[in-house]
């Protein structure tokens, strides 16, 4: 599946459109996000926040072939293709054949979905971009519009595209959204995308980003991982090397944006889960303010990775 993939890949990027970000060369999320960045700050207020349900398990085959075979004559590798969309699932030592859908975690199948997916690219490109941008990231879109208006019929236009190919908006989790003066903004590639009024001119509202809720939490959870009381046998610089490959991980995918602020949060959490693990790791008795005894300086001291101070850049002239 790597070597079609490295044959079949240079063919279809020379189609792919602009719009498109995701498991493509030299393209990445951040771009993504600075392109909705660009696109707000221009004067759209309203994004349709899609998610296509079960996408990788729903393309339709023929369609996804049709699309295909547009670029690929040779029959061998069409037939090759088929074959690995219809290999269909083992369950209970029975194999089931499958109708839809391209092989799941397979090298392959990021650039089936795109092959797929451009079609609802060159569709928006054609018809609908009097109603907004769209910006793709594999089977994750948003479309940023000017009024609420526009948005839904975006909404109405890419289901009928998505239609096309077997494909079907999920009602529960596509959702219009304001993105200023308190509205909901959106969650996108783990960053929560919102715009802030600046500083310097009231009433203007500039595009910020920063880790959504639900990074926060998965963060959260592994610094609870890493310093729970089961390894309180292990020394403290074990405890802060292995916390220190999350952190600096975390930190070099949320750098780039307006983290300042939910750096910080974390910083102090890091610093409040050391102190109750080293209160545990010495019988120190139980207090509510663990980080007293245990000081800024002490943290320091451990080399814990600190992420605030190490956001690469901001949106100009607008505070959270």
């Amino acid at each position: 599946m790597t070597a079609a993939k490295l044959v079949l890949e240079p063919v279809f990027e020379a189609d792919l459109l602009p719009v498109s970000f995701g498991f493509r060369p030299r393209r990445s999320a951040h771009q993504a996000c600075d392109a909705i960045r660009a696109e707000a700050n221009r004067g759209a207020d309203w994004g349709l926040d899609a998610d296509v349900r079960d996408c990788f398990g729903s393309i339709d085959h023929d369609a996804l072939l049709g699309q295909v075979a547009r670029r690929v004559a040779d029959r061998r590798m069409l037939k090759l293709l088929r074959c690995w969309l219809r290999v269909g699932v083992l369950e209970d030592g029975v194999t089931t054949e499958t109708g839809s859908g391209t092989p799941q975690g397979s090298p392959i199948s990021p650039l089936l979905a795109n092959i797929a997916l451009h079609v609802l690219d060159a569709e928006w490109t054609r018809g609908g971009r009097s109603l907004g941008v769209l910006i793709r990231y594999c089977d994750d879109f948003v479309i940023l519009c000017r009024t609420r208006q526009q948005a839904e019929q975006a909404r109405r236009l890419v289901a009928e595209i998505l239609a096309t190919l077997g494909l079907h908006l999920h009602p529960d989790k596509t959702r219009i959204v304001g993105l200023t003066k308190g509205r909901q903004g959106f969650d996108f590639l783990g960053f929560h995308h919102h715009k802030v009024e600046s500083w310097r001119w009231r009433g203007r509202y500039y595009l910020q980003r920063w880790p959504a809720t639900r990074a926060m939490n998965a963060i959260r959870a592994k610094i609870r991982e890493a310093t729970d009381r089961r390894f309180v046998g292990h020394c403290l610089a074990w405890i802060v090397a292995n916390l220190n490959r999350v952190l600096r991980g975390w930190g070099a995918y949320f750098r780039h944006g307006n983290s300042a602020r939910k750096f910080a949060d974390i910083d102090s959490y890091v610093h409040e889960r050391l102190a109750i693990f080293a209160s545990i790791k010495h019988g120190l008795r139980y207090h509510r303010n663990w980080t007293r005894r245990f000081t800024w300086a002490w943290r320091q001291g451990l080399g814990v990775y600190r992420l605030s101070g190490r956001v690469r850049s901001g949106a100009a002239h607008a505070l959270r």
